[in-house]
């Protein structure tokens, strides 16, 4: 686990049992290249899709993060609004997560963690993960959405013509840090229409 430095932003990523695990271990992967701090919160269920959809251990995971919490540690600094940060990822982020932020329900660190950042008005960005979306998940995203977070699903961008799942998964990701102003390189920018052409001529 890396030490805190001083004055240091601080962004606080959790990863739940939804499918799309290696959406969460790429942030952390990415997020490395920056001075930001990243404070991790995993659910148990994170860990059984991690050994269903990996090959990657724990170790591995919690390496890439300044401090990891237990999401049963309801009264770790995360679970407080007096912890500044830039605010809140998860990635993914379950219908069942979706579910307990909207409606209030903080009986764990992410859920608790995801309530701070709404009270604090700081920034949460949830990368919801299901298809297809009952009307239960659809009503939970429209509560959410009006309580202040962004629901941003990981949505590929074709345009960018992607050449393999990586460059689908850094894409998105790269959108997810463009909400909180942290860029890592890996956003192919549009550019127009215009540029496409040309680049098809040449």
């Amino acid at each position: 686990m890396k030490m805190q430095q001083l004055n240091r932003q601080r962004l606080i990523v959790a990863i739940s049992g939804a499918s799309g695990f290696i959406y969460g271990y790429r942030l952390l992967q990415l997020l490395q290249g920056t001075d930001i701090d990243v404070h991790l919160i995993l659910s148990r269920a994170a860990l059984i899709t991690m050994g269903a959809e990996t090959d990657l251990k724990l170790s591995q995971v919690t390496a890439l993060a300044a401090q990891v919490h237990k999401n049963e540690d309801i009264g770790a600094c995360v679970a407080s609004g007096s912890c500044k940060s830039l605010g809140m990822v998860i990635a993914p982020c379950s219908m069942k997560t979706l579910a307990e932020i909207a409606n209030g329900i903080g009986s764990t660190l992410i859920s608790r963690a995801a309530d701070v950042m709404l009270k604090e008005r700081r920034r949460l960005v949830l990368m919801a993960r299901e298809t297809p979306l009952t009307l239960t998940h659809l009503r939970n995203m429209l509560a959410v959405t009006e309580m202040g977070a962004i629901v941003t699903p990981p949505v590929p961008a074709f345009y960018t013509r992607p050449a393999n799942l990586d460059e689908m998964v850094d894409h998105s990701l790269g959108r997810i840090l463009d909400l909180f102003d942290i860029e890592v390189n890996t956003v192919k920018r549009w550019q127009g229409l215009s540029a496409i052409r040309r680049s098809e001529v040449s």
